[in-house]
């Protein structure tokens, strides 16, 4: 296997697909026509289109999280309608063989947005990870309109943990933020996830780059104020089962509930008061009875107004789909962003409000677009065209990026690694894995990323962890086991084992390669695919979305 590890696993096409015919929607129209008059701008020109196995794999890992298997990616290149990628989209996001894979997937990428990769983890902690994946399912699942959520998740009551008394997933997000520090983190989260406001460093004192205040922060800090989490606790224990989120009246930090001001102190020591204002200026009652004024329903209302609703989720969105945000950071619509695509935003997010916040739509629209079908090659008309060093993007080619470790964790069971016990076991197994993953930054937000930066413990996982051992096991009954034993050319096998786990045919190379590990093998067959299979699993080209 080590002889192996050097092999160079290059990106070579097979076949090149032709340009497929534009699909007759007019979003894809609308995000052709911004994004091609700025390469025309930029003296840009774009990369070839992506050959099919590679966009086919780049689809199903973006849409459900995981590889297409090999039947599934065979049956997409043997199909010769013109219009088999618009197809292929409509089948992952409609067709209801995929709908538990779809709403999954989405709702893992949702729990690590509101409560974190590690949310739920902590002892002290009234997250119930459960409970959040579980109303994010149900929500992907029926295609709820994103307008409808976002209002859910700011507004909820109710208990964390399914199964008990009054149980509603949606606290999840708010429930361990609203009590930190006088609901400073419901503040920041809740602007900086759904509004693309970060208003987390107004806290102490004025932004020093826009016209962000403090007096802002403290008036959006005011909505939360009448909101309680409340510890439930084992029976005779002091160990927390769940938790629960309550409106409750606000007396207002002066005593008086008719007019319930909160105060803050700027930096010279001044004391100021806040009240409730929405962050394009719109107040509401300041009175804190909840039976007067519901000051987070309010604020959901006010959210749902809000274009900025309409531009960040378009912004995230599309970041997941084209590895970069038309802003960066990509949570930050502030008048100071630098934006790549302004009209584009805002007219997306005009599309996004008349199709009554449908995300399945939205990712139709970027998943069929022109520059969500280009090749990853960087060309002599492109080669500027590059964000890591800081240049804005123009889209001309597709961006490398790694898989999540959601990504790699479902594309690992799909060829071989197969999740062994109950499903409590397996839930077990995953969150143990995934959490090998986690970088946690420190910032003001706690924020987390997934990463595979080199360690060695994640070399160690990917080399001989037992997800990868069972991949590669050629145990009677395994994957490898199947190809290995078919009644066909070791050629072919080869072939097989490339295109389930790259999309793509091995080269002259690469076969004559797996010729030598046969004869290194004294000539056993399933051995020298092992060897095989265990380096395609660790090789970079498997871990990237290209």
């Amino acid at each position: 296997m080590v002889a192996w590890m050097g092999l160079a696993m290059g990106l070579v096409a097979t076949s090149r697909a032709a340009d497929p015919p534009e699909p007759d929607i007019a979003q894809v129209r609308l995000i052709n026509a911004a994004i091609e008059q700025q390469w025309a701008d930029y003296g840009l020109r774009p990369s070839a289109v992506e050959e099919d196995g590679k966009w086919c794999r780049r689809v199903f890992l973006d849409l459900i999280g995981r590889i297409p298997n090999y039947e599934e990616l065979n049956a997409f290149l043997r199909d010769s309608n013109p219009r088999k990628r618009e197809v292929l989209v409509e089948r992952l996001l409609e067709d209801p063989r995929y709908t538990e894979e779809f709403a999954s997937f989405w709702a893992a990428n949702w729990s690590n947005i509101l409560i974190g990769r590690s949310g739920g983890m902590d002892r002290r902690s009234m997250v119930s990870r459960e409970g959040m994946n579980k109303y994010l399912r149900d929500a992907f699942a029926s295609n709820k309109p994103y307008n409808r959520m976002v209002y859910e998740l700011v507004t909820a009551t109710g208990a964390t943990k399914p199964g008990v008394e009054g149980f509603n997933g949606a606290t999840n997000f708010l429930i361990d933020k609203v009590n930190e520090e006088n609901a400073t983190l419901a503040t920041s989260a809740t602007s900086r996830i759904f509004l693309g406001m970060q208003v987390q460093c107004t806290q102490c004192h004025n932004h020093p780059f826009n016209q962000w205040k403090q007096q802002k922060f403290w008036e959006f800090n005011a909505f939360f104020r009448q909101t309680r989490a409340l510890r439930r606790f084992v029976p005779g224990t002091r160990d927390i089962d769940y938790g629960e989120l309550v409106d409750q009246d606000f007396a207002g930090e002066g005593g008086r509930p008719d007019e319930a001001e909160i105060y803050y102190e700027e930096r010279n020591g001044l004391t100021k008061i806040a009240y409730p204002v929405f962050v394009d200026g719109t107040e509401i009652g300041r009175s804190g009875y909840v039976t007067e004024v519901n000051r987070r329903q309010e604020l959901g209302k006010l959210m749902l107004q809000s274009e900025f609703l309409d531009k960040m989720i378009v912004n995230r969105t599309w970041a997941h789909f084209l590895g970069y945000a038309f802003t960066k950071p990509m949570d930050d619509l502030g008048p100071h962003a630098l934006v790549s695509h302004p009209q584009l935003l805002d007219a997306l997010g005009k599309e996004v409000r008349k199709s009554s916040y449908d995300l399945r739509a939205l990712m139709k629209w970027i998943t069929l677009s022109r520059p969500y079908q280009l090749s990853s090659r960087i060309t002599s008309g492109n080669q500027s065209d590059d964000p890591t060093i800081g240049e804005v993007p123009q889209f001309s080619h597709f961006y490398l990026r790694q898989m999540s470790a959601e990504q790699l964790y479902q594309s690992l069971l799909q060829v071989g690694g197969q999740a062994k016990g109950s499903l409590a076991q397996q839930q077990a197994e995953r969150d143990r894995w995934l959490r090998q993953f986690v970088v946690a930054f420190g910032t003001d937000e706690g924020d987390e990323a997934t990463t595979f930066n080199g360690s060695i413990p994640q070399a160690l996982m990917m080399f001989n962890g037992d997800l990868v051992r069972r991949a590669i096991s050629i145990e009677p009954g395994s994957y490898l086991y199947g190809i290995a034993m078919a009644n066909a050319k070791l050629g072919d096998k080869v072939n097989h084992l490339f295109l389930a786990g790259l999309a793509r045919r091995a080269t002259t190379d690469e076969q004559k390669i797996a010729g030598q590990l046969l004869r290194v093998r004294g000539g056993k067959q399933a051995e020298a695919l092992q060897d095989l299979w265990w380096a395609i699993l660790n090789s970079n080209e498997f871990i990237l979305i290209q």
